[in-house]
């Protein structure tokens, strides 16, 4: 059906790499605007901690904090207090800053380390001030603090940490994503045999992210879009693309090895893009299909991710499907044979590739293959058991960083001042009794250090501020948090502040992560059902990933929240994952996944439906029989296990950039897509799915009121 698409892209190929060229630097040029516009994710307006920050705010509007920490030399002696008292009293004439704690000019001796190591400052700027504004003053703070006697000056605050946030993974993507797209077009091209054959599918990857970014510039100005949409326009579009693409050359040479010595290159696209095409076009419309179910939630974090996935699956596979034929077809003659591979060499018979020798494994011995790999995956899932989740701080940030250093020096030596109160608001008046009860229940919480009666709210409400033991999102805030909200009785108790916010981003998550499970997998299998025909195929397909994806996400908890091979990735164990690592994960993984699959059971149904050869040929077995199951199985998977195993191999080099880089949350996702393509590929693409459709034999293609089929 799509036959004729290939044909028609080969006779207008020059306006089709016009348009596409014209589009790119389109997005080259304007599609960078969307990191200006995207915007941050936050609670739901409905959740309980947003409405006491909105409520707090509204009565007084805090600016940006910016914290220094002071430290080299005694604070204390009289030639320090002389030289910093100096430089203090300049910035507190700075016209933006609103107020200034510390301990020569207002007094506030617990900003003083008590091992007299360090001392801090405490500022905070006009809240009239933008983010741009702000962080120019918090400069010129840092500037005039230089000039004090301190050998050491470190100046952290939030704003600050973002920034420095913004320009680490600036770099990270400059140096490992630049260095990762460098090798795939290297290693491409030797297992390609040619550099035009390698960096095909990575010239029309970057096409289709810049046209990507810039069709959701121009979505950006419709609805709100998040980081998170950018993420996967930027991660998937990419990983996508290089997989559209190989499949689509591998199936191009195939096809034309075999029409002859004198090949028509029109009819040799139509056929490519009929066979390859449809595979590519049933794989982006599964995927993209799924990720469109996360819309009808309604979520602020899933809306943005649903929007950058839709964005970047529609362009990819457009791509794949004219960009990707266009450049065959003008550089078909720079392309190497199909039998040919590295450096000009007669490439390894497709028998000798890694999945078909692995699917031969798994036909002989299917049920140890298929035990032994779904209890490896098991294992590995368990630590999901006891998954932590948390909030990026700064902390996340490389080890050295201003705004890391100023935190953890805050935590260890300023008590008083390093964790952030729970802010609690009752539906109450000060002279209700009511309120004494509670006041001294909340006075006598093992967790809580101090609690201080505030002004009551014009509304008649009141309000409480305690200070938890520990840090400031830690298990004892967490504990306190929770044990006040269940305080109230009769009473409306309201609390917030950041340890309210975590858990209510906890349970946010926990209450919409399955349902975007549920709906990713309902329609991605009523899609594969659709589309391959087979219930069996589907509900497989699906149990597959989700268990490649439990084990994934397990590796990943052993590591950055126990710290297995923190060494080997820089000692980046920070006890839990960031709150967005599993969405991430799911949305990347997901998609790849299914990639995979959607390539190797298209080629083994392909292989199932074509006709008995004719004549008296022995070793075809009879159509419909568990033997012709099992030699669509072994042939599917050995024609797609090549292209199969160098895109997975591709988009890890990809990956592996991204585990190179210095930001922990960045890690993560970095280093749980290269364990779940390693594990997809291998395990089970190589070993589950063959061991599993080799048990199954002729009802892998059992339709509903029907026998198993026989293909015709």
């Amino acid at each position: 059906m799509l036959g004729w698409l290939g044909i028609w892209v080969h006779r207008r190929r020059a306006v089709v790499l016009s348009l596409w060229a014209s589009l790119a630097v389109a997005g080259a040029v304007l599609g960078g605007s969307v990191f200006d516009q995207a915007e941050d994710v936050g609670l739901r307006a409905d959740a309980e901690s947003t409405g006491v920050a909105l409520r707090l705010e509204s009565l007084d509007s805090e600016g940006e904090q910016v914290v220094a920490v002071l430290s080299g030399i005694d604070p204390l002696t009289t030639e320090t207090t002389d030289a910093v008292s100096a430089v203090l009293f300049e910035v507190r004439e700075h016209p933006d800053i609103i107020e200034l704690r510390d301990p020569w000019t207002t007094g506030a001796y617990e900003l003083v380390a008590e091992d007299r190591s360090s001392a801090a400052v405490e500022i905070e700027l006009d809240p009239a001030l933008s983010d741009d504004e702000a962080l120019a003053v918090a400069d010129e703070i840092t500037d005039l603090l230089r000039r004090t006697p301190f050998p050491r000056v470190a100046v952290g605050g939030d704003l600050l940490a973002e920034r420095t946030f913004t320009d680490q993974a600036v770099q990270d993507a400059a140096r490992g994503e630049g260095a990762a797209l460098v090798v795939l077009v290297l290693l491409l091209a030797v297992a390609l045999g040619s550099f035009a054959a390698g960096a095909l599918p990575v010239v029309t990857a970057l096409a289709a992210v810049a046209v990507s970014l810039v069709a959701l510039t121009g979505l950006a100005s419709v609805v709100s879009v998040n980081d998170f949409a950018v993420n996967v326009v930027t991660v998937l579009g990419l990983g996508l693309c290089v997989d559209y693409c190989l499949l689509v050359l591998f199936r191009f040479r195939e096809e034309r090895a075999a029409a002859g010595r004198r090949p028509d290159p029109s009819d040799v696209l139509g056929r490519t893009i009929a066979t390859a095409g449809r595979t590519v076009l049933v794989s982006g419309v599964t995927v993209g299909s799924a990720l469109a179910a996360l819309l009808l939630l309604g979520d602020p974090l899933l809306t943005g991710m649903a929007l950058g996935g839709l964005v970047a699956v529609t362009v990819v596979t457009a791509a794949a499907l004219t960009l990707a034929p266009a450049l065959l077809a003008v550089g078909d003659r720079w392309v190497p044979h199909a039998g040919r591979g590295a450096f000009g060499r007669v490439a390894r018979p497709p028998e000798r590739s890694l999945l078909a020798r692995l699917a031969r494994l798994s036909q002989a011995r299917p049920w140890p293959v298929l035990l032994v790999s779904a209890g490896l995956l098991v294992v590995l899932a368990l630590p999901l058991l006891g998954l932590q989740l948390g909030t990026s701080d700064a902390r996340s940030l490389p080890p050295g960083s201003e705004a890391r250093e100023v935190v953890e020096v805050i935590e260890r030596d300023y008590p008083d001042i390093a964790t952030a109160p729970v802010e609690v608001l009752v539906d109450a008046p000060f002279d209700d009794p009511r309120l004494t009860s509670l006041t001294e229940d909340m006075t006598g919480l093992r967790d809580v250090e101090d609690l201080v009666v505030r002004d009551g709210l014009p509304d008649g409400w009141s309000r409480f501020t305690l200070t938890p033991e520990g840090s400031t999102s830690g298990p004892a805030a967490q504990r306190v948090v929770a044990v006040v909200r269940a305080l109230g009785g009769d009473l409306d108790v309201q609390v917030g502040g950041p340890a309210a916010e975590l858990i209510d981003a906890r349970s946010a998550l926990a209450d919409r992560l399955p349902v975007a499970i549920v709906a990713v997998v309902l329609i991605s299998g009523l899609l594969l059902l659709r589309l391959t025909g087979s219930p069996v195929i589907a509900i497989k397909t699906i149990l597959l990933n989700l268990l490649s994806l439990a084990a994934m996400l397990g590796v990943v908890t052993l590591v950055f929240q126990h710290g297995w091979g923190g060494p080997l990735l820089g000692g980046t164990a920070t006890g839990t994952l960031d709150l967005s690592t599993p969405l991430l994960l799911f949305m990347f993984a997901f998609g790849l996944s299914m990639d995979y699959h959607v390539f190797l059971v298209a080629r083994i149904q392909e292989e199932w439906a074509a006709p008995r050869p004719a004549g008296p040929r022995k070793s075809a077995p009879a159509p419909g029989t568990r033997a012709a199951s099992d030699r669509a199985v072994l042939t599917g998977i050995t024609k797609s296990g090549p292209v199969v195993t160098l895109a997975a191999l591709a988009i890890g080099v990809v990956f592996v950039g991204f585990a190179a880089g210095e930001l922990v949350a960045v890690k993560e996702v970095g280093v749980g897509m290269t364990v779940a393509i390693l594990l997809d590929v291998t395990v089970v693409r190589g070993l589950l799915l063959p061991a599993a459709m080799t048990l199954l034999g002729e009802w892998n293609w059992w339709r509903p009121a029907s026998n198993p089929p026989v293909p015709t």
